[in-house]
């Protein structure tokens, strides 16, 4: 019996230090970095509601759950400054680990859906895709 805790003893901080060795390999093995960034710009017809406007942004939200590659996803309302008119209301940016999954991205199913329920509210669209340079 005390053979047995003696091991069990020593198996204890070695399971510690391996798990410990785990989470320092996981934080610093380099992982593929993100090669594209798209960036969808939306200007809505005048009279579109805010709730329009909101639910739009939901349903966008949830198209970046579709594409594997999708690595970063954020947008927000263009903000409004004095003496300007906007060109656009809404900003979508989207972070690509690759080309491909740009690409797969625009010819997504989901996304093309979207587009045809919605595109009845929007008055200008511009999509760019762009290099990340590091």
């Amino acid at each position: 019996m005390r053979t047995r805790n003696k091991t069990l003893g020593y198996l204890i901080p070695v399971f510690a230090l391996c798990v410990f060795m785990l989470v320092i390999y996981g934080a610093y093995v380099p992982h593929k970095p993100a090669e594209i960034q798209r960036v969808v710009c939306i200007k809505f017809k005048s009279g579109t509601t805010n709730e329009d406007v909101e639910k739009h942004l939901r349903d966008f939200a949830s198209m970046k759950n579709a594409v594997k590659d999708v690595v970063a996803y954020s947008a927000g309302h263009v903000q409004k400054l004095e003496g300007s008119e906007n060109q656009f209301d809404v900003i979508h940016y989207l972070t690509f680990r690759t080309k491909e999954g740009a690409a797969q991205y625009a010819a997504n199913a989901d996304r093309k859906q979207f587009v045809e329920a919605n595109q009845e509210n929007w008055d200008n669209v511009l999509e760019m895709n762009s290099n990340i340079e590091k």
